[in-house]
């Protein structure tokens, strides 16, 4: 099972390294990473693996959203198959 988790907010130091120990810390696999910076704006899409994930989703969700809190940013996470069926035409 895999999930999509997006990060947008204004660029700083250890955004990627905040929330891949969250990923971490729960045996989250992160399977591919995007980021791109547009002037201060810092946008950022991961694919992880939640095969082996230590919580239950919805509570890797709460933490990745405190982490973004911490952050300044707005984390958002849904599961892979939610995320495809809401871009299907």
């Amino acid at each position: 099972m895999r999930a999509v988790i997006t990060v947008v907010g204004k660029d700083r130091t250890g955004i990627i390294a905040k929330i891949s120990n969250t990923l971490y810390e729960h045996q989250v696999n992160i399977v591919d990473i995007s980021q791109n910076v547009m002037d201060d704006m810092f946008a950022m899409v991961m694919l992880v693996n939640i095969d082996r994930c230590t919580v239950e989703f919805n509570t890797l969700a709460d933490r990745l959203d405190r982490d973004g809190e911490e952050l300044g940013m707005k984390i958002h996470t849904m599961h892979e198959d939610i995320f495809d069926a809401m871009h299907k035409i």
